[in-house]
This record gives C-alpha cells, structure tokens and sequence, in this order.
C-alpha cells in the first residue's frame, strides 16, 4: 500500500516540482489509455472482407426461403438443379421446405459424383461435358419470345449478360420459346424482376426476366409461343425482356437456339 505521507522530488535544470500520489494516479490513467488507443489502432480490427475472403474455400450452403423452388436456387448459383437435388437426397417432384439448409458448389458436385468414384477411376480419358442427347436437341423448336432488337448480347466475360436483352413495349405479349413446364413464377432473385423459368427437358431451361405481369402459375405446362408474362422493365424509359437459355444449369448464348 501507498504511503501517503511520502513525497518525491523531481529535479529540472530551473526548480523543483513536488509529485504528489494525485499526479502518479493520474499519470497511471494516462498510461492505461494510451496503451489500449494503441491496441485498437496496431491491426487487431478486422474487416468483414477478409472474413469472406477466408470463406471463400468452404462449402456453401443455401437456407430455403418463402417461394423458392429447386429450380431457381440452382439458377440463382448457376449449378443443375439435379446436381443438387443428388446431394441432398431429393426425389422429384423436387418438393423443398422453408427452412431447409441446401448443400451447394464444389461441395453438391462432390457428393453428386462420389457415387459414381468406380466408374471414374476406370476412365481412361479426362472426363468432359457430356453433350446433350440429339433427341433432347431435336425436340426443341426454339422461337423467339419476343420480336425486337437485341439491345445488349450474351457475355460471360468484361460487362456479364448471361443471355440476351430484346428491347420491347411495355406490357407486350412474352411467348414461351419453347414447349415446357413452369418450375419458377416469382420475384425472388434479385436482378431479374418478376421473373418465369421454364424446364424444357432434362438439360434445357429457359428464364424471362424483367416482367411487368407473370400470367402463369408453377407447375402449369405451356406450349411454344403461349403467352407467360406481360413486358416490363429494369428501369425508367428501359423497357425489355432478358432472355435466357440455360444448359445443365450453364448460361448459353440464346442466339445460337433461336431462329435467325
């Protein structure tokens, strides 16, 4: 314990200053404080971007939300929604729950496959992207949803559209491009407005964003060149459709389908 009838003396080049046990109490403060502004200054924050750097390599995960179906979260990370549905254990009709944790990404493709690890270890060629059955191909008779001019084309590299964007008026008539079933008729993905997505065949969806009115429910069946949704826009004076054309759950180029 501190003395407090001790006294120290503090020697300058013109006086003597008497310290008292106020001023080292004071002087204890100051030191503490400056210590922790160092702490919190010298590198201990960290940003929140170097936390999802770090996330980066872990296996991702999708939590079912009100009004996603199978088909739209596959779209919405650009993966086939059969890839995911074998990693889960999903069986058609593909019915999922709110609330449901969905494995994702290089984790899904691992799970999907490692049924198959005899069969892969046998190949004796690298494996490649299986091309689609000339059936399912023929089947097709791809149309055009809508007729106007293609304002912005397909790029998957510098300014990404991962399909086309066909300027048109608003409230026009959009046309199935092709027979199929509606598997998506809502506004969750941000990006693509009131968006439909019909599943054409095993490989082959197409999706119409950007509507201003979706006439169709999921489920329902449409014939090429049924009417599914009403023209809107992304934006003020923007009126148009985007357009796209997904295989195996990959975007392709929608003009290499539809008629010239």
């Amino acid at each position: 314990m501190i003395n407090r009838r001790v006294r120290f003396w503090v020697f300058s080049s013109s006086c003597k200053h008497r310290v008292t046990p106020f001023f080292f109490r004071f002087a204890f403060f100051l030191t503490v404080a400056v210590s922790l502004t160092g702490c919190f200054s010298s590198g201990g924050y960290v940003p929140v971007s170097s936390a999802g750097e770090r996330a980066k390599g872990q296996a991702r995960y999708h939590v079912v939300q009100r009004g996603d179906t199978l088909y739209s979260i596959a779209f919405r990370y650009g993966l086939d929604y059969s890839e995911i549905a074998s990693a889960n254990d999903i069986a058609p009709p593909y019915t999922i729950y709110i609330n449901q944790r969905l494995v994702l990404s290089g984790e899904a493709q691992r799970k999907a496959t490692g049924r198959q690890k005899n069969v892969t270890k046998k190949a004796s060629k690298p494996s490649v992207r299986p091309a689609v059955p000339k059936s399912q191909a023929s089947d097709l008779s791809w149309r055009w949803p809508v007729k106007g001019e293609v304002i912005k084309r397909f790029s998957l590299t510098g300014d990404v559209n991962k399909g086309v964007d066909i300027r048109g008026k608003l409230g026009e008539s959009v046309l199935a491009a092709a027979d199929g079933t509606v598997v998506y008729a809502g506004g969750g993905l941000r990006g693509y407005g009131k968006l439909v997505i019909l599943k054409h065949n095993d490989s082959f969806l197409s999706a119409y964003g950007h509507n201003r009115v979706i006439l169709v429910k999921e489920g329902e069946k449409v014939k090429g060149g049924q009417v599914v949704a009403e023209i809107g826009s992304s934006g003020p004076g923007q009126e148009m459709l985007h357009f796209e054309i997904r295989r195996d759950g990959k975007p392709e180029d929608p003009l290499i389908y539809l008629p010239r």
